[in-house]
């Protein structure tokens, strides 16, 4: 069931990635600085990335005969990551309330916390 949920999830956040940046790139090219759009640009790639990561989490959860708790951990980070950073990236960018980007860094360590999880369960895969 994890595994359905991750990879649904995956899908999910890759295609909401790909939405916001064509609606970023369409709709607001022309309402946001060069420097606002960069910042949006950057929340819809790693969003991307770690889509894709969350993926790859997935599939290798579903060659696992025990359910892996540290894979599971890598795709919980991975999603409050993207949340965290990502959301706060496009918040930012559309407010330009300065404090948003303080929070940037705990969707960073999310994701460092994710990477960590995987490169241990790569050690560990059977």
């Amino acid at each position: 069931m994890i595994t359905r949920i991750l990879m649904a999830t995956a899908a999910i956040l890759g295609g909401i990635s790909v939405a916001l940046g064509a609606f970023a790139a369409h709709g607001l090219r022309e309402k946001l600085s060069q420097r606002a759009m960069e910042i949006f640009e950057t929340g819809t790639r790693y969003q991307m990335y770690h889509a894709l990561a969350l993926l790859l989490v997935a599939l290798l959860l579903s060659r696992t005969e025990t359910g892996e708790s540290t894979l599971v951990a890598a795709g919980a980070a991975f999603i409050i990551g993207t949340i965290i950073f990502s959301g706060s990236l496009y918040a930012l960018s559309l407010t330009d309330i300065k404090w948003l980007g303080a929070i940037t860094p705990l969707g960073g360590v999310a994701f460092l916390v994710g990477w960590g999880c995987l490169a241990v369960s790569a050690w560990n895969f059977k």
